[in-house]
């Protein structure tokens, strides 16, 4: 599919959001639409893979199957059997988004002002159904209460019941006519559409964003980072995983990812990454993600990750229990992160869980490069005893959703090939103006990576600078230390200078005896 073709699947998606715009705020209605574009996908995704990989050698199709027949009925538990373990879930012919399209579109009678029929409870048993397909199987975490934000009996979307069945019905039918194109195995259009639609939504959400999405642009920093070097990846971690379109990208940086992990602590955005999980066809085997606080109750505390990326919530608070001076994340440090800033409690945790052979790298707020106190004893066991921090990057201001502040991006290793250095990067002046944010473009992105991956000292852009530089600064990581970005005035002749101003003068005198020619004329006094 070409670059067109996509940008029109684009088009079509974010238009069906006109039916619901205005009835609600962007984080509200996108749980509708994004909730059915995966139902849809659910639905084509299931009939395709029963098509090609078990009906196929009966030269049948699950549009064949006689629903409600005793020979239908028995050749639909077999193929539950068989789905629930390869795709993790099942629908009968009547729970496919077809089926009830169809349903909803026909009239309910005979007269010219028939209505739509009404499907809402049979929608919200599907749904539930989907769920229940899952219990007890290997996929029942993946499943379970998946669709539990679309709340079909919403005032939000029509007062009455007829109303709200009149606007599920305008979106599954406006979603019905899209092909999603399943059948084509090289192309990942249909999970890039939905990438597309969640930063649109996170645009409209404001502050509320920060919540689900780090921008594209930012992701792809993270991703090239962790992935240097690298083909392959057994395991990406992403502890604040949002929507999970950070773990998604670091996929798209290497040939193969072995397994995705994360945490979500909002139990909304923890659906929407699991869908969008499915919706890539990362298959319910291959990615393991939590719903739960990570700092207080982490789900994965017994794994090492090769590759750690996250755009943890900035400055959160937390309990910052001191009991946590036993939790061995914490206990070597001597100190914990602030209650009202979780910054460092978040690099402590995946730090911990990172592999020896691994890369994490997390985007932050300034402030933890040079805060003192409990950060400053934090930051200075990172640098001096562990020697895990790699480089430190500054982002341009007014880049994330919700917030215009100046962030840095921090990169640690367990084992540092260049463990005598620490690199600096101030990329705070690379980028374009787009509407209200501020963006990186490609070329800035590449300049980024590039000159983490060479660490070469480049004036006014980076600097490697010696540990012992480090100390020197009393271990303050702040990137102006390092990175002289003055900008010297150039020189001004003032000998020329002083001819302009004789010459503006002489002109000026020469304007001033033609004015008063003219005032002599016409018999008036000279306004000088």
């Amino acid at each position: 599919m070409s670059e067109d073709q996509k940008r029109l699947m684009e088009g079509k998606l974010w238009d069906i959001a006109n039916i619901l715009r205005g009835k609600m705020n962007a984080n509200q209605y996108q749980d509708y639409i994004l909730g059915f574009i995966f139902y849809k996908y659910l639905s084509e995704k299931f009939v395709y893979e029963v098509n090609t990989q078990v009906l196929a050698a009966d030269e049948m199709t699950y549009k064949d199957i006689e629903e409600g027949t005793e020979r239908g009925e028995q050749d639909l538990e077999l193929i539950k059997q068989e789905m629930v373990e390869r795709v993790g879930y099942f629908l009968r012919p009547s729970e496919l988004f077809s089926a009830l399209v169809k349903k909803g579109s026909a009239t309910g009678g005979e007269s010219e002002e028939a209505v739509e029929v009404f499907i809402l409870d049979d929608l919200e048993k599907v749904l539930r159904n989907i769920e229940r397909s899952t219990m007890g199987t290997d996929s029942q975490d993946d499943f379970d209460n998946l669709f539990y934000d679309i709340d079909l009996n919403s005032q939000r979307i029509g007062k009455t019941p007829n109303d709200r069945n009149k606007v599920v019905v305008s979106i599954m039918t406006a979603l019905d006519a899209i092909d999603f194109d399943l059948g084509n195995l090289e192309s990942d259009v249909l999970g890039d559409a939905y990438e597309y639609l969640i930063a649109k939504f996170a645009e409209g959400a404001g502050q509320k964003a920060g919540e689900f999405y780090t921008p594209q642009q930012v992701s792809t920093v993270l991703a090239k980072i962790v992935t240097t070097g690298k083909n392959r990846l057994r395991s990406v971690y992403d502890p604040t995983c949002g929507s999970g379109s950070l773990l998604l990208r670091v996929a798209k940086q290497v040939d193969e990812v072995g397994q995705f992990y994360g945490q979500e602590m909002n139990r909304t955005t923890y659906n929407l990454a699991r869908m969008n999980m499915i919706l890539h066809d990362v298959n319910y085997e291959r990615f393991d993600i939590k719903n739960e606080d990570t700092l207080e109750r982490p789900q994965h505390i017994e794994d090492k990750f090769e590759a750690i990326v996250a755009n943890p919530p900035f400055s959160a608070n937390w309990s910052a229990n001191p009991l946590f001076m036993n939790d061995e994340r914490f206990s070597q440090f001597g100190s914990l992160a602030p209650k009202t800033k979780a910054d460092f409690a978040f690099v402590q945790h995946m730090f911990y869980q990172l592999a020896d052979n691994g890369t994490m790298a997390t985007v932050l707020p300034h402030g933890v490069l040079f805060r003192g106190s409990s950060e400053g004893k934090i930051r200075q066991h990172f640098i001096e005893e562990l020697n895990g921090i790699d480089a430190v990057i500054g982002l341009p201001a007014n880049i994330f959703y919700g917030t215009s502040i100046a962030t840095c991006i921090l990169v640690l290793k367990k084992c540092r090939e260049d463990d005598g250095h620490i690199l600096f990067i101030d990329a705070s002046q690379g980028f374009e103006k787009q509407g209200n944010q501020n963006v990186l473009l490609p070329k800035h992105i590449e300049k980024i990576v590039e000159t983490y991956k060479t660490r070469k000292t480049e004036d006014k852009y980076a600097y490697l600078a010696t540990l012992d530089e480090v100390r020197e600064n009393d271990y303050n990581l702040n990137i102006p230390r390092y990175v002289d970005t003055f900008e010297e005035e150039e020189a001004i002749d003032l000998a020329a200078v002083s001819q302009a101003i004789k010459a503006i003068d002489t002109s000026l005198q020469a304007t001033q005896s033609e004015i008063a020619k003219y005032c002599a004329e016409l018999n008036i006094n000279t306004p000088f």
